[in-house]
């Protein structure tokens, strides 16, 4: 199961992801990044098929600058994917001998960013579709969306677009954390960046460990609450 997710705060975006890929072909997992730079200035992540996630990530390397300075960032992403997607769709082999549920070259990508003071969220579907987020605040991808949309709902009433990247970061991990405790296919490490005017930045496993730390102070700040309230 793959989830990967991004949140509108006041003053940026944070993008986040988990790295346990399901290969249901073979009955195993393992790690593997999907969160990637798209420039210095956005962040992407893909659910679906890797062969063609590891094309995408291919072409946006060399063209994030032109992906970037594009009038229509949706547009610009659009083209550097569709190509890719007709090519695996045209050259997949459903019935394979022997072997069953290898899976589909379906892919979704979503990208993140900010820019000229207001924030992107944008996502490509298989059929090459370009959908837009910014205004809604939060998007995910991934088998694991539909729990990841639930546990933002859940924190609705925090109201993240009014608060900080550093609120953000921790808001994303919390979600990432509770996805980990519910579903045995969605693991870390866990990966995430933030994005502001001044750029991209991806989270290191010491910063991740900090924010952490930040969600288990948010946890039991909730849990005295509660017990103030109703003990």
């Amino acid at each position: 199961m793959t989830v990967v997710l991004a949140v509108v705060c006041r003053d940026g975006v944070v993008i986040g992801s988990d790295s346990q890929i399901t290969d249901k072909g073979r009955d195993m997992t393992y790690p593997a990044d999907k969160l990637h730079p798209l420039g210095e200035l956005a962040a992407w992540g893909g659910s679906g098929a890797r062969s063609v996630l590891a094309d995408v990530k291919r072409r946006f390397d060399e063209n994030s600058a032109a992906i970037l300075d594009a009038p229509d960032i949706g547009r610009a992403l659009q083209e550097q994917v569709l190509p890719i997607l007709r090519h695996h769709y045209e050259t997949f082999i459903p019935d394979v001998p022997g072997e069953a549920g290898g899976g589909t070259p379906a892919a979704y990508v979503m990208a993140a960013g900010w820019r000229n003071g207001e924030p992107w969220i944008l996502e490509i579907t298989p059929s090459g579709m370009i959908g837009h987020y910014a205004n809604i605040g939060f998007h995910a991808i991934g088998s694991g969306a539909p729990m990841a949309q639930q546990a933002n709902s859940l924190l609705s009433h925090f109201h993240l677009t009014k608060r900080s990247l550093r609120f953000g970061c921790a808001a994303v991990l919390r979600v990432l954390q509770a996805l980990d405790l519910t579903s045995s296919s969605v693991g870390g490490p866990f990966n995430l960046c933030r994005i502001d005017a001044e750029g991209a930045h991806h989270l290191d496993k010491d910063e991740i460990e900090v924010v952490s730390d930040i969600v288990g102070r948010w946890r039991d700040a909730e849990q005295a609450v509660i017990a103030d309230i109703f003990d």
